[in-house]
């Protein structure tokens, strides 16, 4: 775990692909477990350590989570995820080249519980929540382009299954169309930045996480031209 932020209210870190940030069925370490160590043993908290979980990675992605320290950071975070006053920008690298090197992408998507899926739509159908995002292409190599996207919506799986839709599967990525993984089991997927107003001091915060220790992400952040 690295931490990237932190103060009294807020803890931002960098989450490893293959890390869960909260518990579920597998019974797995969390990374919030991992947090909150790290602020019993830093600031040697007697007893239970608060850590508010306001928002999620999914397990084969990386980058920045952001946590809630204080019960009072935790309200307002959520209702800024919420609002949509958190700005998230995450990089992703797509075997295939858009048509289009910059585009907004809206589609519904119908969520598959057993599968731990997502389907997308070209129109509204029974079910389906819209899900909107933008992406641009800032790097580009042989055979891979690395995509800077901002999410408009919050949606389960939401570039996954929309960056396939229009035939760019994530690297990686086999349960949207990858054809083959990556050797760590990550999907080549980051949640590169996260800019918001501090829930409590009002400064502005912007946070970015590092690149993966990978050549193929290097080699394409080396060209890429952010937006």
């Amino acid at each position: 775990m690295q931490v990237l932020y932190e103060d009294n209210h807020i803890i931002i870190v960098n989450k490893a692909p293959g890390e869960i940030v909260q518990g579920d069925k597998t019974g797995d370490r969390t990374l919030a477990d991992d947090v909150k160590a790290y602020i019993k043993e830093k600031y040697a908290k007697p007893g239970q350590v608060f850590l508010g979980v306001a928002h999620r990675l999914d397990r084969p992605v990386g980058g920045v989570v952001v946590f809630a320290r204080t019960s009072k950071a935790l309200s307002r975070l959520n209702g800024m995820f919420r609002d949509g006053d958190v700005h998230k920008t995450y990089w992703a690298i797509v075997r295939q080249a858009p048509r289009q090197a910059e585009a907004t992408l809206t589609h519904w998507l119908v969520r598959n519980e057993r599968q731990n899926k997502s389907y997308a739509h070209d129109r509204e159908v029974a079910g389906a929540k819209q899900a909107v995002l933008r992406y641009k292409t800032i790097g580009r190599g042989d055979n891979y382009s690395l995509l800077e996207v901002t999410l408009l919506t919050g949606r389960h799986h939401q570039i996954r299954c929309q960056l396939a839709a229009m035939g760019c599967p994530i690297k990686g990525d086999l349960k949207y169309g990858a054809q083959r993984s990556n050797p760590d089991g990550s999907i080549s997927l980051l949640a590169r930045r996260v800019e918001f107003v501090h829930p409590v001091s009002r400064e502005r915060i912007v946070v970015e996480a590092p690149l993966p220790a990978d050549r193929l992400w290097r080699e394409l952040a080396a060209g890429a031209v952010e937006g």
